[in-house]
């Protein structure tokens, strides 16, 4: 089944009963994955639908940064439900270790000596981890090593 029918699915199954939060990410989450269709004008695969929650995802984490530092706490746990929500239909994230490693590999089969090699680097971490890692920490994982 693909992730877009697992939404679907999802969705009817919210609400049936009745879980207001559920039915309002899933229906968000649809929109935009047809919003990227219209644009694309052809349907998605489910690499591109998980491409559109990763982005869903990312700014539900910005916004729960941002809420907490303005301390409206409420909203914070507001978007912290949306975003768990959202992961349950990502694949599941690497571990910071995990992406470490990756990183460990890729430099010396790049050759990459530092800071300046960092671009090259990332996309080729980038395009290994491919939705299964935020783009944040990867970029900070590989600054650290290339600084290191």
């Amino acid at each position: 089944m693909s992730v877009f029918e697992r939404l679907e699915d999802d969705l009817k199954t919210a609400l049936k009963g009745g879980d207001k939060d559920r039915v309002s990410v899933i229906r968000m989450a649809k929109a935009a994955v047809k919003n990227r269709e219209i644009e694309k004008r052809d349907p998605l695969n489910d690499e591109e639908v998980c491409s559109v929650l990763m982005s869903l995802a990312r700014r539900a984490k910005d916004s729960i940064e941002q809420f907490s530092k303005g301390g409206r706490q409420e909203l914070a746990d507001k978007e912290e439900r949306e975003l768990a929500i959202i992961q349950a239909y990502l694949p599941q994230q690497l571990s910071a270790d995990e992406i470490r490693g990756i990183v460990k590999d890729v430099i010396p089969e790049l050759g990459a000596a530092g800071p300046g090699d960092m671009g090259k680097v990332m996309r080729s971490v980038m395009s290994k981890v491919k939705g299964k890692a935020d783009g944040k920490l990867v970029s900070e994982l590989v600054k650290e090593a290339l600084v290191s």
